[in-house]
């Protein structure tokens, strides 16, 4: 019993000690966006057929996502193993144009799919990963 309490604390610890690595928690999300941009871009690409309905599903998921990553740029979540340039802490300003650049093209972006125009989705869709490109230009190294 006190080996499997030992455990069972040392897990919670080693949990607590990842959760609070903010690098790690910004990159897990980042992950997310791979598999739904992917399979969005699939279909606006033509390499998959356009579901409607899925693709509003896909595109009400990104603008999920696009809130979540930025908490975990808190100052001073540069020290460490990261893609991270400095200028999101030197620039904030810029650093915060550019997400709100991003959670508004997301946005945008969902609601053009809920309508299902096929041609406008493919203009956001464009539009909004150009707000991917511009803020990994600007701020992360690549």
């Amino acid at each position: 019993m006190k080996k499997m309490l030992v455990a069972s604390l040392a897990l919670l610890m080693a949990s607590q000690a990842f959760a609070a690595d903010p690098i790690s928690q910004r990159k897990d999300v980042f992950k997310q966006y791979k598999p739904v941009v992917g399979a969005m871009g699939k279909m606006v690409k033509g390499d998959t057929p356009y579901n409607k309905d899925e693709f509003a599903k896909l595109a009400t998921q990104l603008e999920q996502l696009s809130q979540q990553p930025w908490q975990y740029f808190p100052a001073g979540g540069n020290a460490g193993k990261t893609d991270a340039k400095p200028e999101i802490w030197s620039k904030p300003a810029d650093w915060q144009k550019a997400i709100d650049n991003h959670k508004a093209a997301t946005a945008k972006l969902k609601q053009v799919a809920l309508a299902g125009d096929l041609a406008a989705i493919k203009t956001q869709f464009g539009a909004t990963q150009q707000t991917c490109k511009a803020c990994h230009k600007d701020f992360r190294k690549d």
